[in-house]
């Protein structure tokens, strides 16, 4: 009997009796030749002692795991519960999705402990989720405002053309209070009586003649001060234009460049935004899919596991296939809990492309369908996905701008010449008081206690400017201007290359998907038919239990490669959609999101 339950025990580990055996003997060591023994009694002797090992291995093994975190399972027909996070990621679509739950939250919002509680899953089509990316992207958004940048850059350097006139104005009062004190007398000068101490003869008291000092006599120590203030306003208008200048036209050219690369990586943007959601979506859908046929292949399990306690009970089959039903039964169990946790990280993906509210979750409402045959050939579609690519665009508008950059800095080594114009006015008023005179005075003169002073100035010429020397630098940046120029020649023609991999890699994953479904199809169809039979003769003891469970795992399989297959035909399709996909380069204009190769896409120019 111990016997039997360790040659149980070794198939349950899919070790075979024979084999152990033969490799027990080959390892046993070589008997004398004139050792003669039982054949039976060594065999039987050797493979006990090989069970005795692999039982001590194994409880050895038991005692290095750890200990079971739950009771061992008493009904063999119970499910394990599934964890709590899980169930509510994965609860089905309350129905489709809102326009309020279409909007983006503010750019520098965190989401809510309520928000994240209260989420909701909306279902969603592929389209509508296409239009919701376009205009919730924030990288998207991110280049919009590049294009608008470059924009101003270009209208700013446009103004270069035109003459500059700029308007200037001042105004102010200004006091001060000055003091003059004469340190020699100014009667040495030989002006005259008027300036000599006694120059003068006035009539005194008697009526006779007193002399006097002359008028503008200044005694040594004399002194006089007095308060001033002025209000002042000056105002004109000035102009700068610049006649020749070398570097003006490949400065507009250069920016006119850099706004036409900024349009074009922003319709590069849109088809790799499109490329990314559809595959996003195709995934969603795949998961989808996966969980019903695992969620499917374990209650299938559960029906098979009764089947084969039944039968066991009838005395029908052996403890084995019981046991390795409830095997399978586990396993699958893990599987489906694994498509499920699969399920809900796609889902999350899908609501980060799209920039969807915290509480809000996305669910494909549309069914898998598969997308037609590529309808251009090989040749013709790398010639299409080479005219007017965008992604090619923006690097020819890059190594222009370069170029033109390169030209204007050339450019400041040589003459320029500007015209410039000023005119303007001036008033002033002068108000002069609190005279104060000390010493004998000093400094007399005709004193206006309120004066103004107005006026008016122009002026007009020409300015030229002509840099003879700066050590090289401008011809350095004009210089590395031009090797950058030259790099982006080459990064032309590694992108050039890169689009001819990833279409030629699209087109032939996708031939081969068009073929593995076909031949999925037949695969589900006769791995069906070949299950249905087999069950059917495991039910009237036809047929073991091993031949069960392998084509009950064939059809699985062939199940998961059709949806393999179909949602591959869809992605290789969106791959190469996004090669010749027309774009707008304006980001003014609506995007009408295309999941299929329309005829304007291969027209040629």
């Amino acid at each position: 009997m111990a016997l039997r339950n360790r040659a149980l025990a070794l198939l349950w580990l899919g070790i075979s009796p024979a084999h152990l055996a033969q490799t027990a003997l080959a390892a046993a060591p070589a008997l004398p030749p004139t050792v003669q023994r039982n054949p039976t009694t060594t065999t039987t002797g050797q493979l006990e002692r090989s069970w005795r090992r692999l039982d001590k291995e194994l409880r050895a093994l038991d005692q290095l795991l750890p200990s079971e975190p739950e009771p061992p399972v008493g009904n063999v027909l119970a499910t394990p519960q599934l964890p709590a996070n899980l169930i509510r990621a994965n609860q089905p679509a309350s129905g489709p999705i809102q326009p309020a739950d279409a909007v983006a939250s503010p750019p520098l919002d965190l989401p809510t402990p309520q928000q994240l509680q209260a989420g909701s899953v909306a279902s969603l089509s592929l389209e509508q989720a296409l239009a919701i990316a376009f205009a919730n992207s924030a990288t998207l958004q991110a280049q919009r405002e590049q294009v608008a940048a470059a924009l101003a850059s270009f209208q700013a350097s446009m103004g270069s053309y035109w003459p500059t006139i700029s308007a200037f104005a001042t105004g102010g009062y200004e006091g001060s209070r000055s003091s003059t004190t004469a340190k020699q007398p100014n009667n040495n000068l030989g002006l005259g009586p008027l300036f000599a101490p006694q120059g003068l003869l006035t009539s005194g008291p008697n009526g006779t003649p007193v002399p006097t000092a002359g008028p503008f006599y200044v005694p040594n120590g004399g002194s006089a001060a007095v308060s001033s203030g002025e209000w002042g306003l000056e105002g004109g208008l000035q102009l700068n234009y610049a006649l020749l200048d070398f570097a003006r036209t490949p400065t507009v050219r250069a920016a006119r460049a850099a706004l036409e690369q900024q349009r074009n990586t922003y319709a590069n943007q849109l088809r790799s935004l499109q490329l990314q959601v559809s595959e996003a979506y195709y995934q969603l859908q795949q998961d989808e899919q996966l969980v019903r046929v695992y969620d499917a292949n374990v209650r299938n399990d559960l029906v098979l596991l009764r089947d084969s306690l039944d039968l066991k009970q009838a005395g029908l089959v052996p403890r084995l296939d019981v046991l390795r039903r409830r095997a399978i039964q586990a396993s699958d169990e893990e599987t489906l809990i694994q498509a499920l946790a699969d399920r809900a990280v796609a889902r999350r993906q899908l609501a980060v492309l799209l920039n969807l509210p915290a509480s809000v979750t996305p669910s494909p409402s549309d069914p898998i369908v598969v997308q037609p045959r590529w309808p251009l050939d090989l040749e013709t579609s790398l010639l299409a996905a080479y005219r007017g690519n965008p992604e090619l665009e923006a690097i020819l508008a890059t190594r222009t701008a370069l170029s033109q950059q390169s030209q204007a800095t050339a450019a400041g080594l040589l003459p320029k010449l500007s015209l410039f114009a000023s005119a303007g006015g001036s008033s002033s008023q002068t108000s002069v008081g609190n005279f104060a005179i000390a010493g004998g005075g000093c400094c007399g003169s005709t004193a206006l206690p309120l004066s103004s002073t107005s006026g008016g100035d122009w002026s007009a010429g020409l300015t030229l400017t002509w840099l003879l020397f700066d050590a090289g630098t401008t011809e350095g940046q004009a210089r590395a201007l031009a090797k950058r120029e030259a790099a982006a020649a080459q990064q032309y023609a590694a992108s050039r290359n890169d689009i001819r991999l990833r279409l030629e890699q699209a087109f032939f994953n996708h031939e081969a998907s068009l073929a593995k479904l076909s031949s999925a199809r037949r695969g589900v169809a006769a791995a069906l038919e070949a299950f249905r039979d087999v069950r059917l003769r495991y039910l009237t003891g036809l047929d073991s239990e091993l031949n069960l469970s392998n084509t009950q795992d064939r059809l699985i399989n062939a199940l998961v490669q059709r949806i393999n297959a179909t949602v591959s035909v869809n992605i290789t399709y969106a791959k190469l959609l996004k090669e010749l996909l027309p774009m707008p380069r304006d980001p003014n204009l609506p995007i009408q999101p295309q999941l299929q190769l329309s005829s304007r896409a291969t027209a040629q120019p």
